[in-house]
Order: C-alpha cells, then sequence, then structure tokens
C-alpha cells in the first residue's frame, strides 16, 4: 500500500451464488459488522445513492454526524440530487461528491475533480489520502465499482457477509467480469442466522 492511499476495504452482504440482490439481505448484522472498521470515508457509487433516493425524501434529517465518516459518491454523470438529504440522513459528517473533468454540476456539494473523461479511481484515493486523519476507506457499493477498484489493484480487503440463499438471478458483488487475484483468508466466523463472515486479504 503506497504511502499516500489509505486502507481500503470492501464489505458486501452476498447470497452463496455471490449475488447482492435478489435476496432479503441482514441489513442490520451487515451494518453491525461494518462498524468493525471505523472508516474515515465511505466510498460509494451513483447507482447505490439512486436507488436509496425514495427512502431519502421520506427519512429523519437529524443533520450531519460530528463523528461520522465522510460520504464519497462516484458520479461522473451528475445524476445524483439528494445531496442535501445524504447530508442531513445522520450518518455521514459531510458528502463529496467525486467527478471528472466532463461532468457539469452545481456548486453543491463540495466536489472533488480526478480525471479528465471519467473518474480516476486511483486519483481518488490519492486524493482522500492526502485528507488529514483518512486512513480508512469502506466501499459500499455495487459491482462496478467494486470490479473496477479490484481491476487497479486498489483493493486491501474483502469482506463477505455470506446468507444462505441462492439468489438465482441479480448483481454479482465484484462486477460481471472480475479480473483475476490472489486472496488470503484472514477469519471465518459462523454468526447466527446461519450467516457466515469471511474475510480476505489481497496480495
Amino acid at each position: 500500500m503506497g504511502s499516500e492511499r489509505p486502507h481500503v476495504v470492501v464489505h458486501v452482504a452476498i447470497s452463496l451464488d455471490g449475488a447482492t440482490t435478489g435476496f432479503d439481505a441482514d441489513v442490520g448484522t451487515f451494518y453491525e459488522l461494518a462498524a468493525t472498521w471505523r472508516e474515515d470515508v465511505t466510498l460509494t457509487g451513483a447507482d447505490t445513492i439512486l436507488a436509496q433516493e425514495e427512502a431519502l425524501a421520506s427519512a429523519s434529517q437529524p443533520g450531519p454526524s460530528a463523528l461520522g465518516p465522510l460520504l464519497a459518491v462516484v458520479d461522473s454523470r451528475a445524476r445524483v440530487r439528494r445531496w442535501t438529504a445524504l447530508r442531513n440522513v445522520g450518518h455521514w459528517s459531510d458528502v463529496l461528491a467525486v467527478s471528472s473533468e466532463r461532468t457539469s454540476r452545481p456548486d453543491d456539494p463540495p466536489e472533488l475533480v480526478v480525471g479528465r473523461d471519467r473518474v480516476d479511481l486511483r486519483g481518488l484515493l490519492a486524493a482522500l489520502g492526502r485528507r488529514p486523519g483518512v486512513r480508512t476507506v469502506r466501499v459500499d457499493s455495487g459491482g462496478a465499482l467494486t470490479g473496477a477498484l479490484l481491476a487497479e489493484g486498489l483493493v486491501d480487503e474483502v469482506s463477505l457477509l455470506v446468507h444462505p440463499v441462492l439468489a438465482g438471478t441479480g448483481n454479482r458483488w465484484c462486477g460481471t467480469t472480475p479480473p483475476p487475484a490472489r486472496l488470503r483468508l484472514d477469519s471465518c466466523r459462523p454468526l447466527p442466522g446461519e450467516l457466515v463472515w469471511l474475510r480476505y486479504r489481497l496480495g
């Protein structure tokens, strides 16, 4: 891991056949385990946020969490609109729109521009690592962003909360064509509800 890049962990709830959709995930356990890393930044993609827009519209708005992580959203096409709701939902200290030079967006929220035609993920992590106190980034996103990070060798740890179901269909946690990678099992922990928590290191 380079001196400027923070530790990057992908934490995903999956079915036995590797899907992230098409089954009822144990959300409570998922986020209880996510607290393990006490991340400084939660990194997600626009699709993940857009899928929650309806819920955001009706969610309570207690305001930013002073002790919460920063939410960084890769939004190359400026599709996310509910930035104020994201900031005030009470999970994050602030929000950051990550875009490329081709993106056109309003002045709010704060923006980080990395890359010309599309977001430069390596540049993004380097920029986050230069922020004071940023040591850990937890990826909470779908397979497209996760797969892109894996393809560029930017993931240090993979955490899989495996559910005892076969989804049959659904999006895959590491994208449609994951790159070849060697993983080392760090821990394997059975949990109530016949869940299994697997943690792997890359490299």
